[in-house]
């Protein structure tokens, strides 16, 4: 189905400051998705006897800076190929609004990309070029979701994308600045990750189906429908809860079951996926976030507890 282009005309957007547009834009409240990785990932390291502080700072802030990056891409590219309509259900985009020019969100986009490469070369000196292919890897993922003549999450490739770069990648490729080698517990530990970051994406996909579909993009929750959808999303959570009971089970010390202390949390936002739709799952959207957060930090804590 070929995607409406909006209208180029202008539009008048809600009365926001300059700050208040730029946050809106930058969506800080998405950032736990860059900062678990490298929390985990250093936190693998560190309990193998490798920890560089300069380089925990440095890929926490490219980290960061990355999915910035990608979400300035997305508001652009969402907006030219008519998925974000006056229809959209989830927070407020500032190209579609009308709150910035759309040469602006691509200028933002580039710069924040610079700025990620920038730490890079840093990184480069620390670790090798090896950082380089990851670096770029990750960045050339976050721009081609929805950008790009074959947009990623518009072919439903968007939750394997995620789970790949975002989790995968960005663990092991942390735990690589400090370790300089792929180890077997970094594999382990960004397992969790993967399923949780995805599950984020799962859930916003859900709540949009009815909206993406008629924009044609065809996310997997469009191809797959609800029902499967809301399974997928019971298996990314089971997943993240079933590797550190495999640690325990493999030797683990005593402290692997401190992130099942989120599982109050896992129970309460699945309730609401497997009940509501639409708008409804705005909740659970805050409140898988909320759990990748925690549960990342206490994943980490499990792994420099031993």
């Amino acid at each position: 189905m070929e995607s409406a282009l909006p209208s180029m005309g202008p539009r008048m957007g809600p009365r926001v400051g300059p700050v208040q547009v730029w946050l809106l834009a930058a969506r800080p409240a998405t950032l736990p998705a860059a900062i678990v990785p490298v929390l985990v990932g250093s936190a693998a390291a560190a309990a193998e006897g490798h920890f560089r502080p300069l380089a925990f700072s440095a890929a926490l802030l490219a980290s960061m800076l990355i999915q910035v990056g990608t979400n300035l891409a997305n508001d652009y590219s969402d907006y030219f190929k008519g998925a974000d309509t006056a229809a959209r259900l989830g927070p407020l985009r500032v190209t579609q609004s009308g709150l910035l020019p759309p040469e602006t969100v691509k200028r933002a986009t580039i710069l924040v990309f610079a700025l990620a490469m920038l730490l890079g070369l840093y990184l480069v000196s620390v670790a090798g070029w090896p950082i380089v292919a990851i670096g770029l890897a990750c960045i050339v993922a976050g721009v081609l979701y929805t950008g790009g003549p074959w947009p990623l999450g518009y072919h439903g490739l968007g939750d394997l994308t995620c789970f790949v770069f975002f989790g995968f990648v960005a663990v092991l490729g942390t735990a690589y600045l400090h370790t300089e080698t792929i180890t077997g517990l970094a594999v382990v530990a960004s397992l969790p990750v993967a399923c949780l970051v995805t599950a984020i994406l799962v859930v916003n996909n859900l709540r949009d189906i009815d909206t993406d579909r008629a924009s044609g993009k065809y996310t997997l929750a469009v191809l797959i429908g609800r029902r499967a959808t809301r399974l997928e999303y019971l298996l990314l959570l089971a997943g993240a809860y079933l590797v550190p009971l495999a640690r325990a089970l493999a030797g683990a010390s005593f402290w692997w079951w401190l992130p099942w202390l989120t599982l109050p949390l896992a129970v309460a936002v699945v309730r609401v996926v497997l009940h509501q739709q639409g708008r409804a799952l705005n909740p659970a959207l805050r409140d898988t976030a909320r759990l990748h957060l925690s549960f990342g930090v206490l994943f980490a804590a499990s792994l420099l507890l031993g």
